[in-house]
This record gives structure tokens, sequence and C-alpha cells, in this order.
């Protein structure tokens, strides 16, 4: 008998301890990913793009490698968010350095990427939002900026 009571203790720590992140709403989108191009949206030059994005996510950091192909030229980057809204250096797609923020919202990850801008002392912001399918079997992410219409990536899961 006291051995289940230890159990039945341990398993209700274990609840007690997951309820603040499922409180934050937060989403685990851990796995292989690939994107998937007839189901974006404005996606422009990115239509050529072949992509697979692997994911790994811990309560406090997430960590995206992406492998991307285009005109027959393969590239890699990584990008890490600190998933409790510190700012994290990071490098976009072309290469660009931004200052990056990221909070959740109601289960979706909210990124702020904020760079130089063209004119000398100003900023550029782009919003980026991730979340899941109900199924977890797509991951979407909408780039948004000022004054353009959202691009929207959609990947599916390999792994």
């Amino acid at each position: 008998m006291p051995e289940l009571k230890r159990t039945l203790v341990a398993a209700f720590a274990g609840l007690l301890l997951s309820l603040p992140l499922l409180a934050a709403g937060t989403t685990d989108f851990s796995g292989t990913w690939e994107l998937n191009t007839d189901k974006g949206q404005n996606l422009g030059m990115v239509k050529a793009v072949d992509e697979t994005v692997v994911v790994t996510q811990s309560a406090d950091k997430l960590v995206i490698d992406f492998t991307s192909k285009f005109m027959m030229k393969t590239t890699k980057r990584q990008v890490s968010y600190d998933l409790k809204g510190g700012p994290v250096p990071n490098e976009g797609a072309m290469g660009d350095k931004a200052q990056t923020v990221a909070k959740w919202a109601d289960g979706t990850l909210v990124v702020t990427w904020t760079s130089e801008g063209a004119v000398a002392g100003s900023k550029t912001v782009k919003t980026e939002t991730r979340w899941l399918s109900a199924d977890g079997t797509e991951m979407s992410v909408e780039t948004a900026r000022a004054n353009k219409p959202p691009m929207v990536l959609v990947y599916d899961k390999k792994k």
C-alpha cells in the first residue's frame, strides 16, 4: 500500500508541474517537417523552394534547422527562440540580422523579428505566427509585414 501511495503522489505532482505549460497554451512543434507549397498562400518565388525543417523544443527554447534547395543550391541555417520571451539574435532566410522575441498566444507561437530598415535609422518589423493543425500533421507559419499580404507556409509532418 505505501508503494501505491507514493506512485499516486508522484503522478499528482507530475500533473501539477505540467499545469503551467497547459495554462500558458504551449504547443510542441518538435519533429521533421517538409514544406508543401501547394498548401501555402502568397508564396511568390518561395513556390520554387524545396525545404525541410527539423524542430527541437524544450520548455524554454525552440530551435529550427532549415535545409532549403532553390535553383539547384542547398543552404542550411538555424534559428532559435527563447520561449520565455527574451530577445535572441537570428538571421533571416536572406542573411539579414534580426532580434527576435517569441511569445505564446492561445497555443500559437508569435515571433516578432526586428531588423535594420533600408533607410538609415529605420526598423523593419515582421511577425511570424506558428501553429499546428488539430491533428498535428501540419504546421503553418504566417509571416506578416506592414502593407503586404501575409505569406503562409504549410509544412507536412514527416517524423
